[in-house]
């Protein structure tokens, strides 16, 4: 039997690649593109999920996991149910923050800034492009809300399966939102634990780039 390993002495040496002042692109936007295709390129496993964070009323911070499913010069899109505690928490404090961890490639890269929903036609065009399943799962689930048990998910999905059959309209508590940059940082591990740290700050409408110390 072998020994548990001892969590104080898990480590690793990051080697794959370095990140400069030089190197990056102008625009964060940019520069984001081109390290999600290549890990997109790269056949990592879910290269496209990330990290949200939001804040409670009570100043309370949460994480969860959700899927960007557009990026562009006004931000970062995500799609979710309104009402759930995400939902609830942004209603009440519009900035969140995301995070994208690379492990294979070692890179790591946030974002923070101001969230907005999208419009309802692009929520309705990005659900209408969901599986059915899907689609339904949306109107079964009361998201973050306790349920006695799986059953519960399991019935409602079979009723609103025969509700709706093959054209479920999307729910007006489920929809788009969007990150709004104001800053973006990237993240490359290097040996030593000297890793390179590109920041991006938005100031006077223009993006301004500096080096952080790791």
């Amino acid at each position: 039997m072998t020994d548990k390993p001892n969590l104080a002495d898990l480590r690793k040496s990051y080697e794959h690649g370095s990140l400069d002042e030089d190197q990056v692109a102008a625009e964060p936007t940019a520069q984001f593109s081109a390290w999600l295709d290549e890990a997109l390129a790269r056949g990592l496993p879910e290269p496209n999920a990330m990290t949200l964070a939001t804040v409670g009323p009570d100043g309370r911070p949460s994480t969860r996991v959700v899927l960007i499913k557009g990026c562009d010069a006004r931000g970062i899109v995500w799609f979710s149910n309104y009402a759930s505690r995400k939902g609830r928490e942004l209603e009440h404090q519009p900035f969140a923050a995301l995070q994208f961890h690379w492990v294979e490639l070692e890179r790591v890269v946030r974002i923070e800034g101001r969230v907005e929903k999208v419009s309802a036609e692009e929520s309705d065009a990005y659900f209408a492009s969901r599986p059915l399943t899907h689609r339904i799962g949306a109107w079964a689930s009361p998201q973050s809300e306790t349920i006695p048990g799986r059953g519960t998910i399991v019935a409602r999905a079979a009723e609103y399966g025969l509700k709706f059959g093959l054209n479920p309209p999307r729910p007006p508590h489920w929809g788009g939102y969007r990150l709004v940059p104001d800053y973006w940082e990237f993240w490359q591990g290097r040996a030593s634990r000297l890793h390179d740290r590109i920041a991006y700050r938005l100031q006077d409408g223009a993006w301004h780039k500096a080096r952080l110390a790791p």
